[in-house]
């Protein structure tokens, strides 16, 4: 990897750190060594179901150690650009407590009375109900944001429809289409990047999927390094008309350039 050395890591959570919360080999080696060279990163997910706290816990138990201020949801990321957009404001929110939470960490209050905004976020309880409240307040003049565009997610008996479903349901009986703030949405990255206080040209992506991970990470100016542990195959690559900067089999491989910035190739 050509470039400036890499001073800061971001790295996705599913199919990078932990694979049907079963931590791939290498990720906890590889978290342990930016931590030991004090490297700043953070975990980013699409995720919006979870607050920090809850994912920290969950990747604990899959014996993978991130610090709770290491990690960066779409909710959260969502949650900073309302707060940016329109500080202190109203939101009609369909989503669990990492939404609503994020939201309140930032002085949002929620409610169905006359909202800013209508927020959708991801649910295992998805609600005609919520559904239907959420439509009637787009077309009074609500504006219709989401945490991300996923279509589904999985589950020990299959697929289950994600925020992505559910806002092609709202975006049809409305006629207005959300804006997506998580991946593949670069402004994901840029927010990071802010948290971290961090540069473009010293950091890297590291991914398992061409169209959010590699694709946000290249259009806010970041390396990526796409790995082959999750959902991606080396085949599928080719398909695209962008590649990463790397393809590594797993974050493993990472372990080592972790002290030394690089180089990646």
């Amino acid at each position: 990897m050509t470039g400036p050395a890499v001073q800061t890591w971001l790295t996705d959570m599913d199919g990078v750190l932990v694979h049907e919360e079963h931590a791939i080999p290498g990720a906890a080696d590889f978290l342990a060594a930016l931590q030991s060279a004090g490297r700043p990163f953070l975990v980013l997910t699409n995720n919006s179901i979870y607050t920090a706290r809850d994912l920290r816990a969950r990747l604990l138990a899959s014996g993978i150690d991130v610090p709770e201020k290491a990690i960066w949801t779409s909710a959260m990321a969502t949650a900073q650009f309302l707060a940016d957009q329109r500080p202190q404001g109203t939101a009609y929110v369909v989503g669990e407590a990492g939404l609503t939470t994020a939201l309140h960490d930032v002085g949002y209050i929620l409610t169905s009375r006359k909202p800013d905004y209508v927020v959708l976020g991801e649910t295992r309880t998805y609600s005609f109900e919520q559904i239907t409240q959420a439509i009637r307040l787009i077309e009074k003049g609500a504006r219709f944001i989401a945490t991300n565009p996923d279509v589904s997610g999985p589950s020990p008996e299959g697929i289950l429809p994600a925020t992505g479903s559910v806002a092609a349901l709202i975006s049809t009986a409305t006629g207005r289409q959300p804006y997506y703030v998580g991946k593949p949405n670069p402004l994901m990255m840029r927010s990071a990047l802010n948290r971290l206080d961090a540069h473009s040209e010293s950091t890297v992506m590291i991914g398992d999927r061409m169209d959010t991970d590699v694709v946000s990470g290249l259009e806010a100016g970041l390396r990526t390094v796409l790995v082959l542990t999750g959902s991606t195959t080396p085949a599928q690559v080719e398909h695209f008309p962008y590649r990463p900067t790397a393809v590594m089999d797993s974050i493993a491989d990472l372990v080592p350039l972790v002290a030394t910035g690089g180089p990646i190739a």
